[in-house]
């Protein structure tokens, strides 16, 4: 057995054993207003007047702001912040209709603070989505140690119509997977990259073919939300999944039946550098997005449409997989199992 998430201190399975106890208590909540869907997918959903649900997410950027904090770059995590909302609340059908934010930082830093509102504004024009409040909390007692540190985190509210709905209910046997191409590493799994690299190399390493680690590692999460909402108005849309946190055995909360993906691009070398420390591909494929950051699921003959959208806003595409009836995850035939 290689390195694990788990070893590296994060146990997903334990994560989406507690997410069922908050789950419970959450619902109890769902009293007074009409609430479509309130846990487990990629954003809840309560009715308002007319036709119409609002869909809301929030998320963070998880460790990355480590990576941040260690190259003294503070200007792209926002746009990961960003990213990690839109992609999340765009799985429901909805579009992006405003964003809030929220830093917790060890001090005042107002140098660090405009670079980290730059990134945000940087992401919000790329998502079209307006950023119309947020917060900054200094809270010196909560952060360890002398230096500076911080947290990111925000939420995105959309809108979607009752009859655009996407949850997955209709996906169905011979259905494809278009999978859209990931930046780089995203969002997730940075205590793992951090744990397998760094007792070898250093973020000012440079390695060919993946440049400075640093760097790299520090490649914003791309954002989808734009061709996706197109694809949505021409195409025929069954499913989607941002491939984020438990990467792609999260597909199995769509729908209980087989994805089979066995056509994946080339993996990035950020993620070949980190499975050379000693990662397994099972590991691999329930922790990183492997060079696919979102998938659009649709009837095979609406496929070629979706890859065209796609490399019309400068992001390359392909078949990545099918849905088949043999219940289940499968990654390049490695079973992938998903609490949650």
């Amino acid at each position: 057995m290689g390195i694990t998430y788990k070893d590296a201190g994060v146990d997903i399975n334990a994560i989406r054993k507690s997410q069922e106890s908050i789950g419970r208590l959450i619902k109890t909540t769902h009293v007074k207003t009409p609430t479509i869907h309130g846990f487990g997918h990629y954003a809840g959903l309560v009715e308002i007047p007319g036709n119409m649900l609002l869909a809301t997410h929030t998320d963070g950027v998880g460790t990355k702001v480590v990576i941040a904090n260690m190259m003294r770059k503070f200007d792209t995590v926002g746009i990961d912040c960003i990213a990690m909302n839109v992609n999340d609340v765009i799985c429901v059908g909805a579009t992006p209709t405003s964003f809030v934010d929220y830093i917790a930082a060890s001090r005042n830093e107002p140098t660090i603070f405009d670079d980290l509102i730059r990134g945000l504004s940087v992401g919000a024009r790329s998502a079209d989505v307006p950023i119309v409040g947020g917060e900054t909390a200094i809270m010196t007692d909560m952060f360890a140690g002398d230096g500076f540190a911080f947290d990111l985190a925000g939420t995105v509210t959309g809108l979607v119509a009752k009859d655009r709905l996407v949850l997955g209910d209709d996906i169905q046997t011979g259905d494809v997977i278009v999978g859209a191409h990931s930046s780089g590493i995203h969002s997730n799994g940075y205590t793992l990259a951090r744990n397998a690299l760094f007792p070898r190399y250093t973020i000012h390493d440079t390695i060919r073919g993946v440049g400075r680690i640093g760097d790299a590692l520090l490649t914003p999460t791309r954002i989808y939300v734009l061709p996706v909402l197109k694809i949505l108005q021409e195409c025929i849309v069954h499913g989607l999944a941002h491939i984020t946190g438990g990467s792609f055995a999260k597909l199995s909360r769509l729908a209980n039946v087989g994805f089979d993906v066995d056509s994946l691009p080339a993996v990035p070398p950020i993620m070949a550098l980190i499975q050379e420390q000693g990662v397994d591909d099972e590991e691999m494929y329930k922790t990183f997005n492997m060079g696919v950051g979102f998938c659009v699921i649709l009837p095979k003959d609406h496929a070629d449409r979706a890859v065209s959208i796609f490399k019309a806003y400068d992001i390359e595409s392909d078949v990545i997989g099918t849905i088949t009836d043999v219940k289940g995850v499968r990654v390049n035939s490695c079973v992938l199992s998903y609490i949650g």
